[in-house]
């Protein structure tokens, strides 16, 4: 069966990366977030075809998700996924990119602004990690997945406000991508109990975080059940150069909820000097 998840492969590092390459111009980096069964093309899918002519939107699967390679024994940290991603913007000869994270994804785009901030041009943080908070039922659920349609449809419940969002068909992509080979495996050892360790793995140090100067948009579901709109006041605390758009009757999935509206938000900002 063919999967719309599976798109180019490209070697990073020890390892190939599956990726979407859609449209053109200027590099727009998308990470996604670390929920069970996500792939590039789940978390992203909807705002290819809205941003295609003015970005070219490259979407990796972080290793340990998705279609990309599981090399065997890999331990899953930050330390990780930012070397893959600069080894993907180095195979890609993409000098420097804009970067637009969901979740864990944000806390991966932070952490490249910190450690590589050349190769940043301007961030997009969406239900944003990298601060400390206690972990929440959602997250705690989230990570906690033992795969089962009835687990796949209870987790899109919690993760959208708005539940004609949580389709059947979305729980069976989702779920049937967390029962592929090796995908529950990796997944299972990256977030173990106490999960707030998991929380804190993600964390940045605030004093770096203070030092980004990015220009950064910073955007939250107001009713989002998986990471807390405090994340994201705190960010905007943190960040000099930075500005919050809060959305109202939304949860976690602000790219799937409000599709257009974020779209025309990111582009506008990214249209900005």
């Amino acid at each position: 069966m063919s999967r719309p998840e599976i798109a180019a492969t490209i070697k990073t590092g020890a390892f190939k990366t599956n990726y979407h390459d859609v449209g053109s111009g200027s590099p727009l980096v998308m990470l996604h977030g670390s929920g069970p069964g996500v792939s590039a093309f789940a978390n992203w899918n909807k705002l290819f075809s809205l941003m295609k002519d003015s970005h070219r939107i490259l979407a990796p699967d972080m290793v340990g998700f998705g279609y990309t390679e599981r090399p065997e024994g890999m331990v899953y940290g930050m330390d990780v996924w930012v070397k893959q991603t600069v080894d993907f913007m180095d195979a890609l000869n993409i000098e420097k990119a804009d970067l637009i994270g969901n979740s864990f994804g944000g806390a991966l785009a932070l952490s490249m602004a910190v450690e590589h901030p050349n190769r940043v041009s301007r961030l997009i943080l969406m239900g944003s990690m990298g601060v400390s908070f206690p972990i929440t039922y959602g997250l705690d659920r989230v990570w906690g997945y033992t795969p089962s349609l009835e687990n796949m449809k209870e987790l899109l419940g919690i993760f959208a406000y708005n539940r004609d969002y949580v389709s059947d068909d979305l729980a069976k992509l989702r779920y049937e991508s967390s029962i592929q080979p090796g995908f529950q495996e990796s997944f299972s050892s990256m977030f173990p109990a106490p999960r707030q360790q998991g929380v804190e793995g993600m964390a940045g140090n605030e004093v770096y975080i203070r030092g980004i100067q990015h220009k950064t948009l910073i955007v939250h579901g107001r009713e989002d059940r998986v990471i807390p709109l405090e994340t994201s006041l705190k960010l905007i605390e943190l960040i000099d150069n930075a500005q919050l758009h809060i959305f109202g009757k939304c949860g976690h999935w602000t790219q799937i909820e409000r599709t257009r509206e974020f779209a025309d938000l990111v582009k506008n900002f990214l249209a900005g000097e």
